[in-house]
């Protein structure tokens, strides 16, 4: 009796490894999942492992669990390891290089996440470098990101960049006819890279314009942050103009982006930022800040870009989109062009595999 080989087994699998599930609304788990799905269709064989949710900052039992886990693949198995995983298991990755292909996936190096302390950025900082060192590849899903890893001593070559892809949408139809608001739209995750406490700042000293924001992305992820942008809101005097929406399915976000007039993000930092080429597809206007890769992926024909973390040229900026409708639609204009230069997944994809082939 014969038995079809699985992709455990199988020396041509490909093993993807992560923190939580593949099923999480981030911006790198959606990269992680639409990158396996659009492979799959491809015919490449993938078996996808769920590390302990924990990392970045493993549990003494999730390193045990991924060194386990580790240890039971094959030998010579070419290993995809999230970054918010990878950079935190350097001993693990210097134990099994020799008998696994392991590669990196960095979406943004671990000590550049927004309010880490000194301390905890530069613990990080040094996991990280140790881990890649070990990585038989590395990718990174911007040339930003790319250039970043020079501090880590990770040598070019072994660099390969893969953008995101990104779906075909319809242009936006917009919101503001008639005179009505202007409808705000920002995609993310409440936490404190996200810059959402900056953005309701800028939009407290514009409460005599006529808008509305809608805010979609996780209010579980940190709780902290989230009560504390609540009651700013509440403060500001912006509740019933400001809406924490939490995620949404499809259909509902693409509604919002259908209604929408601009895509409005305030980043601190972004690896790569697909909730800016999302925007980009929808045919919208972006306020954004240069954090990071989003200057690679908004060009200035598209969107208005502001330094990170100040207040001031992000309201300076948000009152000229709100005023000015004929600077919206010169850069809707814009943004309409710039999504005919964003990959697709399944070419996405294809460069995925091309930058493993030798891995």
């Amino acid at each position: 009796m014969s038995h079809r080989p699985t992709a455990q087994s199988q020396p041509d699998a490909l093993h993807l490894l992560l923190p939580g599930s593949l099923d999480a609304v981030t911006g790198g788990t959606l990269y992680d999942r639409r990158m396996c799905e659009a492979l799959r269709v491809q015919g490449r064989l993938i078996r996808v492992h769920n590390l302990d949710a924990s990392f970045p900052q493993p549990s003494a039992a999730a390193l045990t669990a991924a060194d386990v886990l580790l240890a039971g693949l094959p030998k010579g198995a070419l290993v995809v390891v999230d970054g918010l995983a990878f950079g935190a298991m350097p001993d693990l990755a210097a134990r099994h290089a020799a008998r696994l292909r392991l590669v990196a996936l960095v979406h943004h190096p671990l000590a550049l996440e927004t309010g880490l302390d000194a301390a905890t950025a530069e613990r990080l900082h040094a996991s990280e470098a140790r881990a890649l060192r070990h990585a038989s590849r590395v990718l990174v899903t911007s040339a930003h990101t790319a250039r970043l890893l020079a501090d880590y001593a990770v040598p070019p070559e072994r660099v390969r960049v893969v953008e995101p892809g990104t779906d075909p949408a319809p242009s936006a139809a917009g919101s503001a006819v008639g005179g009505g608001p202007v409808q705000l739209l920002c995609v993310g995750s409440v936490t404190p890279r996200k810059g959402h406490q900056l953005l309701v700042e800028a939009l407290g000293q514009l409460r005599a314009l006529d808008w509305r924001l809608d805010c979609v992305g996780s209010l579980t992820r940190d709780p902290q942050t989230v009560a504390a942008l609540a009651g700013r809101i509440e403060t500001l005097g912006l509740v019933g103009r400001v809406r924490l929406l939490g995620e949404l399915g499809a259909a509902d976000l693409a509604g919002c982006y259908r209604s929408a007039d601009v895509f409005v993000l305030a980043s601190l930092f972004e690896g790569y930022g697909m909730a800016f080429a999302e925007a980009l597809a929808h045919g919208l206007p972006v306020l954004g800040t240069t954090g990071g890769a989003i200057p690679d992926t908004v060009s200035a024909d598209a969107g208005v870009l502001v330094p990170p973390g100040d207040v001031a040229p992000l309201r300076e900026a948000l009152h000229r989109l709100l005023t000015d409708a004929g600077l919206r639609h010169r850069l809707a204009a814009g943004a309409a062009r710039a999504r005919a230069r964003l990959p697709d997944w399944p070419a996405a994809a294809a460069r995925f595999a091309a930058a493993l082939a030798d891995a």
